[in-house]
């Protein structure tokens, strides 16, 4: 009753004065009460969305009308039910083999998004990855990844490699496990792995998440072998605002003479476009100035936001420690995904990339936060009626020779699967895919190891069951500054 009573009155005001397209500024700025979030949810889609020529409800001529307009907006219970319908096939619509869009979303609160991007999540410091036990069976085992220092976990008898099955005494299942590990605080049933077999041990530990931040560069070290000098970095997210502790990680390489870097991004499921422009300058230098990669926007924002990002030698005004290299290795999970796969694809080129571990992810869009301000990429002057924000996928990259076609990731030259039976310490030239790498570097053929028939099936990980832990995003200062106001109109 209360709708059909809305609807009426929006017809009334409709027949009183229709307005065209060209004069709806105005108009729509001042909604409907109660409508300010799907108004922006939908303006900024429309703007913005990089399939917005493919989603018919985001044709610019569905605003002609105002009272059909905000009809249509009122005929969506829910803000969140109206960005799902005007995205272009999402995964939460789809299967997976079909699905389009399967990373853009919506929050009614953008502080968890700041946050985020910042390293500050609600953690306890256990990183994990989850596996089946085949490829048909619904029970989950979870297995540790790493421990992120100063975390709860960080003070608990649990490690890289220990194995659960269970939270708080149930077992998990693909059915369970995002809202058994949703639990601010859990106690993880541990077991011992055999052969695929997963058998409890009697052993647990209780972990709680609290407010944490991480700085991503996790271990920088220099492995002495022969003649080589190699640096290996294990770094786990693209954080801008840790770019200066990066550039010191390649400083203390350089230092120490480093002839060849392994790359560990096996656990790094992407973050910002500037940092993986960076990190790329970092692992070569000789190539300042040049084309790292492309960026493709929707036909309305190309012209203003299309973007080159080229390599660089600053960070932040400060001289970049570049290693001058012509050739990498980039260890690789199922999880490595978008700004991970962007240093892949976009030092392809120009260096000799080898690859080592598993297929990545396959993201190559990249987001931006959009706010329900005037410019949309600012908080400033934002509406004070509600604090929704939208991460859509805005842009396509591709590589200085225009390839960006790996939505189904990136293969590696060498494969080699992680074992959960065999996990290592990461730095340590026992553990498989280090070793593999340095036996290819220093042509030590007892060092590379072969891909065995492991019976785990990647299935998650606790970056890919929290909330765009695995965006690849472009922030609003990396933009023009200098767009016309009239570009961000209708």
């Amino acid at each position: 009753m209360k709708r059909t009573y809305k609807l009426l009155i929006l017809f009334i005001i409709g027949a009183i004065g229709f307005q065209s397209c060209d004069d709806m500024d105005d108009s729509l700025v001042a909604t409907t009460p109660g409508l300010e979030v799907q108004t922006f949810i939908w303006k900024g889609l429309n703007l913005f969305y990089f399939w917005q020529a493919d989603v018919p409800d985001l044709a610019d001529a569905k605003i002609a009308n105002k009272t059909e307009f905000e009809a249509f907006l009122l005929s969506k219970e829910t803000p969140e039910i109206l960005f799902q319908d005007l995205l272009n096939k999402p995964i939460s619509k789809y299967p997976l083999g079909e699905a389009i869009d399967r990373f853009s979303v919506l929050v009614s609160d953008y502080t968890y998004l700041e946050n985020l991007f910042q390293g500050i999540t609600k953690n306890n410091g256990v990183e994990f990855g989850l596996y089946r036990q085949n490829a048909t069976s619904s029970v989950v085992y979870g297995v540790v990844r790493y421990i992120i220092p100063n975390s709860d976990a960080a003070g608990k008898d649990i490690k890289r490699g220990d194995i659960f099955y269970a939270i708080n005494g149930t077992a998990l299942s693909i059915d369970n496990y995002n809202s058994l590990l949703s639990n601010d605080t859990y106690t993880m049933g541990l077991a011992n792995y055999d052969n695929g077999n997963i058998t409890p041990n009697g052993e647990s530990v209780t972990l709680t998440k609290t407010e944490l931040t991480e700085n991503p560069v996790f271990k920088a070290q220099t492995i002495t072998s022969g003649s080589h000098k190699i640096a290996y970095l294990v770094y786990n997210s693209f954080t801008a605002n840790f770019d200066q502790q990066l550039n010191t990680a390649f400083a203390e390489f350089k230092a120490a003479g480093a002839t060849d870097l392994v790359l560990d991004l096996r656990y790094n499921s992407g973050g910002s476009v500037l940092t993986a422009t960076r990190l790329a300058s970092m692992i070569t230098g000789q190539f300042n100035g040049q084309v790292f990669a492309k960026q493709q926007w929707n036909a309305k924002r190309q012209e203003a936001f299309g973007l080159i990002n080229k390599f660089t030698n600053t960070v932040d005004n400060a001289a970049l420690n570049s290693l001058n290299l012509t050739k990498v290795y980039i260890l690789t999970t199922k999880s490595t995904a978008s700004a991970s796969e962007l240093v892949i694809n976009g030092l392809k080129p120009y260096i000799d990339v080898v690859q080592i571990g598993d297929v990545t992810t396959g993201k190559n869009m990249a987001s931006i936060t959009l706010y329900d301000s005037p410019s949309y990429l600012s908080k400033d002057n934002r509406s004070t009626k509600h604090k929704y924000a939208m991460q859509p996928l805005v842009l396509k990259t591709t590589n200085k020779d225009n390839f960006g076609d790996y939505e189904n990731g990136l293969v590696p030259t060498v494969k080699l699967s992680e074992d959960p039976a065999n996990m290592g310490e990461l730095g340590n030239l026992t553990e498989p895919l280090l070793s593999t790498a340095v036996g290819l570097i220093t042509t030590n053929g007892r060092m590379i190891r072969q891909d065995s028939e492991i019976k785990a099936v990647p299935f998650k990980d606790s970056k890919s069951i929290k909330r765009f832990a695995t965006d690849m995003y472009v922030e609003p200062k990396d933009l023009p500054s200098d767009v016309p106001a009239s570009l961000l109109q209708f």
